[in-house]
Order: structure tokens, then C-alpha cells, then sequence
């Protein structure tokens, strides 16, 4: 058994948490509306079609803030056609997933799922194919009272009171080449502000999320936020930054467990260039990061399964990744959200990508169960348990080539005085881990919980739903002004 040492101190704060922090994303791609979040005819559907079942699984989880409708799928997409009778709305080929898209969901229909779930709609709009006139219109409707255009449309189509959307992304990955109306960052720039602007005329209360980078790997990576900020810094709240890691592309497991390292370079270096621009230009407001799509994709899985329906033509709620999570793509999950929660002064908002059967938390059947992956219990610890102020760690100890061997934050709130450690062990061993205690009450251990087995290969499914998934402990004790719990090995 191996030592790590660290040190909680009430007065090293990093920032306190955003609840908008443990939010996911529901797009109109694979099964993740139809036969995800929308199933008429399911035996736990209600009368709107909406899968009870998937909801209950949300509110497990946690999740507070839920991007929709897209992705990829937004920057070809007509607000328009989702809103109004059912009956009436057309049907269309969705360009991005080369799907069927019958709207039979739309913006109305999503928000309302959102108040059932317990959930704050996060809203995208269509700057691929459209720009700042259908953005304002989109506001203008979801926001505006009775007695506007759009607000009386609104009205017309069921919902009297205005949605009261906060939060709303300036399109989606705008900087990728497979992006319907991908373009440069000086065009984008110049399109989001005037977009930006127009929405704040139909409502000055919202926050704007322009787009940052697609990954850490874009080739333009850091030149595309400076260049988003100059441009459109003075009608933005937050920019976005994506990343996803594929167990596919690393060579061995080690490897993928220290994926969470390029996560927290990513939000250093945008961190870094909101600052250079704010010393540039201090007439502004400090700008947050959006990690408004982060997960484990499987993407290599993804690309040959695709591959293999290229001659299928354009159909109805595909089955597009559907990844199966098993326990080392829980533990990469882990070490993320304890990433995200070490920068908690810098991020401000962050989706897992995505919510149902899409690189998914929940995974579902036609017409059968829904079950949650292994990768969503860290998400449900972390967003039940991660309220109040980040506290800064500085971890000695074991330590594997380039990457330390414990990942581990804390989290303090102040309001109730619990102090809340989370912690992966990415070692073949188990350690040691004593934390000194210092500027807090009396302390005792509330409880202990861990997720661990004895094959990273492990996952859950609908006949074994629980196969992966935490168990009480009881290692874990004060003794003094000293906490010591055991971590034990990935497996």
C-alpha cells in the first residue's frame, strides 16, 4: 500500500460552484428525444408521450441545467417547424446525423419536460444556416408576454406565460469543418455579437454562450477564442470548450485514466486568454468558460459502426452511439468532474454529453427498461454532494509517469459545515490518503461511499442494471485534526 499526503484548509478557497455545473444535453441525434426522452405508447408514459422512467433517472442523477436541441443538429435547424399542433409540423431530413426529424418534440414541448424533470432549459440557436433575425425571434418567443408577435404565438400554441429561458448558446462548434455553416473565427466573431446584440434588444436578462473551441486538438485552439473575445467579448457571458476523450485513441488503460490532464490544460489556456483580453480591454466583464459538452465518447467505436450505415440512407431515430460505459469510463468521468470542480472559479456552466442513449447516463429499450450506466454515479455523487466552495488541493505522494496517482478535490459548505472529498485512485495499488484538517468544526465522517471492482470491463445492463455502481464503506476516520481513508485500486 502506497501514501498520498494532502491538506484542507478552509481558507484556501478556489471558488464556489455554479449549480449549473452538473448540467447534460439532449439533441434531436440518435434515440435521445424519440425513444429517449419521448416515447408515446411506453407503459411509464404519460399522456404528453414523455418516458417517466427517464425522468425519475434524471432526477437521480442530479442534473440541474439541460442543453437542447443541439449540437451538430442545431446549425440545420428551423426553430419554427417544432412549435405549433403536432399534426402540423413537417417532417425533414436532419443534414447532420442523416436522420429523419418528424418534430414531433420542439421548444415548447422540451421546456415542458424540463419543468417535469426538475431541470433549467439551456437553449441553442441556428447560426449555421441562420443568423441574428430567427435568434431574436426565438427569444422573442420563449421570453416575450402576451401582446408581441411572438409572444402571442407562443400564447396561441399552449403556453400563456413565457418560458423564462436564462441561458442560451451563439450556435454550437462553429470552428469544426463537419459543422453545417462552419466558418473562420473572424466571421464568427462578427456573426455572434450581431446575433448577441438582437437577442438582448428581445430580452436584456439572458446570458450568451459564444462558441470556443471543438477540442483541445483543433488546429486553432487558442487563436479562435482570441479572436471570438476581440470580436464579440462586450455581448457575451461565457465562452464554450468541448472535450471529448475516446479510450480508443490511448494506448493503454494508465493512459486513458490521466485523461482528465488535457481537460484542465484546456480550461487553463482559455482561462489564460480571457484574461489577456480583459487586460486588454478592462472596460469588460470577466467572461466565464461554458463546458457545455464533456463526456467519454467512444468515438472510434462510433466512426466504424457509421461507416458500416453509409449506404442506409436517412432514417427515423437511429441508433447513433450508444456507448456502453463500463467501470474505467466511470473512473475517467470521476477524474473530469473533480477537473471541473478544481476550476470552479473559471467554469461556470458544464454539460455531460448526453443525457439518454447518446453517449449516455441513461440508457433505454424500446418499450422496455431504462437503467443507468456506471459513468453516471460519479455524476450523481458529485452533483448531489458538491455544493457550497471548491477548496484547493496540493497532493503529495505516490505519483506514475506524468500523472499523479490520486485525483482529488474537496468541497466545503459553509452553510451546513460538511466538508465533502472526492477522490480517484488511478494506481494498481491501493493508498493511503491522510488529509490535515484545518479551519473547521469539529468534524466526523457522515459517510463513505466507493465505486470499485475487480474488472475495468465491467458495465451495467438492462438484466444487470446494478452490476457497477457505489457501495457503502466505512474506512474512512477522523482522528483529530486528521482525516485517513483508504483509495482502493481501479481494479
Amino acid at each position: 500500500m502506497a501514501d498520498a499526503r494532502t491538506v484542507i484548509d478552509a481558507t484556501r478557497t478556489v471558488g464556489v460552484i455554479d449549480r449549473r455545473l452538473f448540467g447534460s444535453f439532449v439533441e434531436h441525434m440518435g434515440r435521445a428525444v424519440y425513444g429517449g426522452i419521448y416515447e408515446p405508447g411506453h407503459p411509464t408514459a404519460d399522456v404528453d408521450g414523455w418516458r417517466h422512467d427517464v425522468i425519475d433517472l434524471t432526477r437521480r442523477l442530479g442534473v440541474t441545467t439541460v442543453r437542447y436541441p443541439g449540437g451538430n443538429f442545431v446549425s440545420g435547424y428551423d426553430w419554427e417547424d417544432g412549435v405549433g399542433p403536432r399534426d402540423l409540423r413537417p417532417e425533414r431530413n436532419d443534414l447532420a446525423w442523416r436522420s429523419i426529424e418528424p418534430n414531433l418534440v420542439g421548444t415548447d414541448d422540451f421546456v415542458d419536460w424540463a419543468r417535469l424533470a426538475g431541470v433549467e432549459p439551456m437553449l441553442a440557436v441556428n447560426l449555421g444556416t441562420r443568423g441574428a433575425d430567427a435568434a431574436r425571434d426565438l427569444v422573442e418567443y420563449c421570453n416575450a408576454p402576451a401582446g408581441t408577435v411572438m409572444g402571442d404565438r407562443r400564447a396561441a400554441n399552449g403556453h400563456v406565460e413565457p418560458h423564462r429561458i436564462r441561458t442560451w448558446c451563439l450556435g454550437n462548434e462553429m470552428d469544426g469543418p463537419w459543422q453545417i455553416g462552419y466558418t473562420t473565427a473572424a466571421e464568427y466573431g462578427r456573426q455572434a455579437a450581431a446575433a448577441a446584440r438582437a437577442m438582448r434588444a428581445a430580452d436584456p436578462s439572458i446570458e450568451l454562450v459564444a462558441c470556443g473551441s471543438s477540442g483541445s486538438a483543433m488546429p486553432t485552439f487558442g487563436s479562435w477564442e482570441t479572436t471570438v473575445l476581440e470580436l464579440a467579448g462586450d455581448e457575451i457571458d461565457h465562452i464554450s470548450l468541448h472535450a471529448y476523450y475516446d479510450p480508443g485513441a490511448y494506448e493503454t488503460v494508465d493512459d486513458y485514466l490521466g485523461c482528465s490532464v488535457d481537460l484542465d490544460r484546456m480550461i487553463t489556456r482559455v482561462a489564460a486568454i480571457v484574461d489577456a483580453d480583459l487586460a486588454a480591454r478592462p472596460h469588460r466583464r470577466r467572461i466565464g468558460i461554458s463546458v457545455d459538452e464533456w463526456n467519454v465518447w467512444h468515438l472510434t467505436e462510433h466512426r466504424e459502426r457509421e461507416a458500416a450505415r453509409d449506404d442506409r440512407g436517412f432514417e427515423r431515430a437511429p441508433a447513433l452511439a450508444e456507448d456502453t460505459h463500463d467501470l474505467a469510463d466511470a473512473l475517467v468521468v470521476g477524474c473530469l468532474l473533480i477537473t471541473l470542480l478544481r476550476h470552479a472559479d473559471r467554469v461556470s456552466i458544464a454539460c455531460l454529453a448526453q443525457l439518454v442513449n447518446v453517449i449516455p447516463a441513461i440508457r433505454t429499450i424500446d418499450g422496455g427498461p431504462a437503467w443507468l450506466q456506471a459513468s453516471a454515479y460519479p455524476f450523481a455523487d458529485v452533483a448531489r454532494s458538491g455544493r457550497g466552495t471548491v477548496l484547493e488541493l496540493d497532493i503529495d505522494g505516490v505519483a506514475p509517469a506524468g500523472v499523479g496517482a490520486v485525483e482529488a478535490t474537496a468541497v466545503h459548505d459553509p452553510a451546513s459545515g460538511a466538508v465533502t472529498l472526492f477522490a480517484v485512485n488511478r494506481a494498481a495499488q491501493e493508498i493511503r490518503f491522510d488529509a490535515s484538517l484545518r479551519g473547521f468544526d469539529r468534524l466526523v465522517v457522515a459517510g463513505e461511499s466507493v465505486l470499485t471492482g475487480a474488472d475495468l470491463g465491467a458495465h451495467n445492463t438492462a438484466a444487470d442494471p446494478y452490476r457497477v455502481s457505489p457501495t457503502p464503506a466505512n474506512g474512512a476516520a477522523v482522528t483529530g485534526e486528521g482525516l485517513g481513508v483508504r483509495l482502493a485500486p481501479p481494479a
